[in-house]
């Protein structure tokens, strides 16, 4: 699947749809995530299940503040509406393909009951 571009307008639309999304916050001038985009890419091309958008942090400085991103490239991944991952830096292809691998492989519903505990203690 082809990346999907990501804005204030279609966001909350498609990482609340269900399943795996992993987001790239990313903008134009910034090197690593030039260099990060075809790796993005080619996973994206290996994963037709799984939603790969990309958020341009200059267009949609909404979406980067509501996520409170303040290095790119950083990457989220969501499954079933809950953020699993959310870290700055270029991951290699592989490692990519691990994150893919482990946010299908987990038991969601094993999942929101940890996070149910956890904020039952909170």
């Amino acid at each position: 699947m082809a990346t999907v571009e990501l804005t204030k307008d279609n966001f909350d639309e498609v990482v609340t749809g269900g399943g795996i999304v992993l987001v790239d916050f990313w903008a134009a001038w910034c090197g690593p995530c030039r260099m990060f985009a075809p790796v993005f890419e080619r996973v994206s091309e290996r994963h037709e299940d799984v939603v790969f958008g990309k958020v341009d942090t200059e267009a949609q400085p909404e979406l980067a503040g509501a996520f409170q991103i303040s290095s790119i490239p950083t990457l989220m991944v969501v499954r079933d509406k809950v953020v699993l991952y959310s870290q700055p830096g270029a991951l290699p292809e592989q490692a990519l393909e691990e994150l893919v691998t482990k946010a299908r492989e987990l038991d969601m519903d094993e999942v929101r009951r940890q996070l149910a505990e956890q904020g039952s203690r909170a």
